[in-house]
């Protein structure tokens, strides 16, 4: 024992973590605001948008925004506000989708390069490297090749474009909890490999892909918006964001507002999600 300041210490003993609370930074109280309203506009649009994102009214077509139609109208009358918050909807659904899809095939590569042995390392590795080969872009346009277009195969192809960056870090995790010191521990203790992969690799192997999911869910709502502009994802005259920006192309020297606001909307919700999903990641780094 040693004495620091008058009290004494146990120099095996690690320090204390500090008990100060860490001040949360004004860009991630945006950022959760923007997804609770983002949140209410998937669950409940017609509480703060309840027009019909689909009524036309030709005589105000082209009309800029004002106080009766905040973000304008379109070339059908369309209010454009309205078409944006119930088009949250469709691009969330897509990305959250595309994320779980990216996750689960990580997952399954990460669990089979990790416990198969040499052979299902290099199956994995060797696969993965051949995927990363291809700009993620372009693997989704194989994707949706192979499905055809439509909103389902855009998910899905996102999804499946995004498994190989997340593989690799599954299996960088795996490989680093299956050396630890608890797991060791629980096959002392007579445990089975089931129990253990199951029970106590997995759980601390995947606590930190809850910051990951939350900043690939903003990647996946470009890359969904970037597929439904080339007419790959969502078609006209659906309310989804990258559907509408393709539609207002041919106006945007005439009518800036239609792609604008939808533009502001994406760029938002990536943003809000990579500010969330780095204060998780510090979080989490901080409790570790």
């Amino acid at each position: 024992m040693t004495a620091v300041d008058g009290r004494s210490v146990d120099p095996l003993r690690p320090p204390a973590p500090p008990t100060g609370r860490r001040r949360v930074g004004p860009g991630v109280v945006l950022s959760v605001g923007f997804a609770a309203f983002l949140a209410l506009a998937c669950f409940a649009p017609g509480l703060i948008a309840p027009q019909d994102p689909a009524a036309v009214a030709p005589l105000d077509a082209f009309s800029p925004p004002s106080f009766s139609h905040w973000f304008g109208t379109d070339e059908s009358g369309r209010d454009v506000y309205t078409r944006v918050v119930h088009g949250a909807g469709s691009s969330l659904v897509i990305g959250f989708a595309a994320t779980a899809i990216g996750l689960v095939t990580a997952l399954l590569l990460g669990v089979l390069a990790v416990f198969g042995g040499r052979i299902g390392d290099a199956i994995v590795g060797r696969a993965v490297e051949v995927l990363f080969a291809f700009p993620a872009l372009l693997s989704a346009l194989l994707v949706i090749l192979v499905l055809g277009p439509g909103p389902v195969a855009a998910t899905i192809a996102v999804g499946l474009s995004t498994a190989p960056g997340y593989a690799r870090i599954i299996r960088t995790s795996l490989l680093t909890v299956r050396s630890s010191g608890y797991v060791e521990a629980a096959r002392l203790l007579g445990h089975g490999p089931a129990r253990i992969l199951v029970r106590t690799i997995l759980p601390n192997a995947l606590s930190p892909l809850l910051a990951l999911a939350t900043l690939g869910v903003g990647q996946a709502v470009v890359w969904a918006s970037s597929l439904s502009f080339l007419g790959l994802g969502a078609q006209p005259p659906a309310p989804e964001w990258g559907a509408m920006l393709a539609s207002a192309r041919v106006y945007l020297t005439t009518a800036w507002w239609l792609t604008v606001f939808p533009g502001l909307m994406i760029v938002a919700t990536t943003l809000s999600a990579t500010a969330i999903g780095r204060a998780l990641d510090a979080r989490g780094r901080r409790a570790r």
